[in-house]
């Protein structure tokens, strides 16, 4: 893994396995379920509670889990990423470095003030293999081409920008895999989706080490949730509901 890819906590729901144990009793409870909070099971019951109602056999009772929210920063992944994170319905929100606002670092990379590698993307050297099993290797040599490709294309954005080029013109001509940091808030229903989507063992490799980094997140902050889905549906490609 990419020692600069990082995820970091924001914010999330201080309680959410007994948010969606409300939600969940609710559903089928005559009184006012908030005003017998005091009464509520402990954080990791109302987990367990909620897995056997809820998920257990398959039952996909899925709505409940939608009132918990966790907001996380993810910093130094590929443009790559950003695009595979955002194709289908995932029902996740996203705020991303917009490549027209922030493209200092690249000049700064130009004029060697920063690392060229902390601000493109390259694959590390070793063996590789396309989706139909074709098996290849990225060696030194052509990862230095690649650099230096990064290191011709960062110049040219900086000279751009200084001849009064607009940025969403200049950045037209930079390597697609150009860093980004992102922030993106899940409901805990969106966070298991997308891991059903990209946690898979066949998906991109960068965004596998994306849902690599969010998932002790998922542990800490819903532990019995998270132990359930590692056992039943993690790597599966059991696309959620």
């Amino acid at each position: 893994m990419d020692s600069r890819f990082r995820v970091d906590l924001i914010a999330a729901t201080p309680n959410p396995q007994q948010c969606v144990y409300a939600g969940m009793h609710q559903d089928y409870s005559e009184g006012f379920v908030a005003a017998d909070s005091a009464n509520w099971p402990e954080e990791s019951k109302a987990g367990e509670i909620c897995i056997k109602r809820l998920l257990a056999g398959e039952r996909g009772h899925y709505g409940p889990l939608e009132h918990a929210q966790i907001v996380l920063n993810v910093g130094w992944f590929p443009h790559s990423v950003m695009q595979q994170a955002r194709t289908h319905r995932v029902g996740v929100s996203f705020d991303v470095q917009s490549m027209r606002y922030t493209g200092d670092r690249i000049c700064k990379a130009a004029n060697d003030e920063l690392e060229l590698e902390e601000v493109f993307y390259l694959r590390p050297i070793g063996s590789y293999s396309d989706r139909q099993g074709k098996k290849y290797a990225y060696t030194e040599e052509q990862r230095y081409i690649d650099l230096e490709l990064c290191r011709a294309a960062a110049a040219r954005y900086r000279d751009l920008l200084a001849a009064g080029f607009a940025e969403e013109h200049a950045r037209g001509i930079l390597p697609f895999d150009y860093r980004q940091h992102f922030v993106v808030s899940f409901t805990l229903r969106a966070f298991l989706h997308f891991l059903d989507l990209r946690a898979k063992l066949d998906a991109q490799q960068e965004i596998r080490e994306l849902c690599d980094l969010m998932w002790p997140h998922l542990q800490a902050w819903t532990p019995q949730f998270a132990d359930w889905y590692e056992k039943s549906r993690l790597h599966k490609a059991r696309l959620a509901p």
